[in-house]
């Protein structure tokens, strides 16, 4: 099998296991991307998140992960819904976390995918990545012509927006390379204007120790008092520069049955989740992404939001 046809085969076999996109880009050093870390880590960007500055000379050259990678395929599942709880006033929680670990779920094709090659291509040596490694997967996946990174630094889709998940594949066989893609923003600023934390600091630049979604994950202290107003409800996680991008209008649903929410999740209330025990945590969240804040971080999550409502 020539190399026109294993990036045939590679392409097929990635839509036969239910991912929407997928790009394959040359793994070499990443030096622009290697200053713009680096810039980022020292202006403390990355707030308590220590685990950023570990590792960089693999997050900038993937050929120090695999011996000889010479091909990264990029990935894309996407996990797009549109499940809203009956009450207005319960606390919100992102889109990626509602249903099943996603790591979980894309690990287990990232498997399949490899035994695949291997069966199919032959004696490829390779490792699969899903946002557990040091990896710039929004960087792969930009120059694999998945998307462009977009003002919020998600990538972006022209086809489908930005709701999926990355993942990544590094192999030592030469493949076809994808083109980058182009940049689609324009002018267009609506995830910066509508950011409450202006973790937005400029366009592709997000400061992440102001985010929401670090905040309500990855903090694991008392949450800021000058924050109190500005969550917007939102108790693990945010999707608001998402939801405002006029890219996601064409976003469609997925069909992973993982990812559908728990059954009980649509008929919590507002008080209901004041009241949550860590027996009913557990049973909602034993196997989401959710149980990364434990139930102690996701109450304090929802007794800040209530903080909000009674000061």
């Amino acid at each position: 099998m020539n190399k026109h046809l294993k990036t045939q085969w590679v392409k097929s076999e990635a839509q036969r296991l239910g991912f929407s996109f997928c790009g394959i880009s040359a793994a070499t050093f990443l030096e622009t991307e290697a200053r713009q870390l680096n810039d980022w880590l020292n202006t403390k960007k990355n707030g308590d998140m220590q685990y950023m500055e570990n590792y960089f000379d693999k997050r900038v050259d993937p050929r120090l992960l695999v011996d000889g990678a010479k091909s990264i395929i990029s990935l894309a599942y996407n996990y797009y819904t549109e499940y809203t709880p009956l009450d207005d006033n319960a606390p919100k929680i992102s889109k990626y976390a509602l249903g099943v670990d996603y790591h979980h779920v894309i690990r287990k094709k990232l498997r399949e995918f490899i035994d695949s090659i291997k069966e199919t291509i032959g004696d490829v040596n390779g490792r699969a990545f899903v946002d557990s490694a040091p990896v710039m997967d929004k960087a792969w996946a930009q120059r694999s012509g998945i998307g462009w990174m977009g003002k919020n630094t998600n990538i972006i889709n022209k086809k489908q927006g930005s709701f999926f998940f990355l993942a990544e594949l590094m192999l030592d066989i030469e493949l076809d390379y994808d083109m980058p893609s182009k940049d689609y923003c324009g002018t267009c600023t609506r995830c910066i204007d509508a950011c409450p934390t202006e973790a937005i600091v400029a366009p592709y630049v997000v400061d992440g120790s102001r985010c929401i979604s670090y905040f309500t994950i990855e903090f694991k202290k008392e949450l800021p008092s000058n924050m109190v107003d500005k969550f917007d409800n939102w108790m693990f996680g945010c999707d608001i520069c998402q939801d405002v991008c006029p890219w996601n209008k064409f976003s469609v649903l997925h069909d992973e049955k993982q990812f559908e929410p728990h059954p009980d999740l649509v008929n919590f209330s507002k008080q209901d989740w004041i009241e949550i025990t860590e027996d009913v945590f557990q049973k909602l969240f034993g196997k989401s992404a959710i149980k990364r804040t434990k139930f102690t971080g996701l109450k304090r999550n929802i007794n800040f939001l209530n903080q909000k409502d009674t000061s």
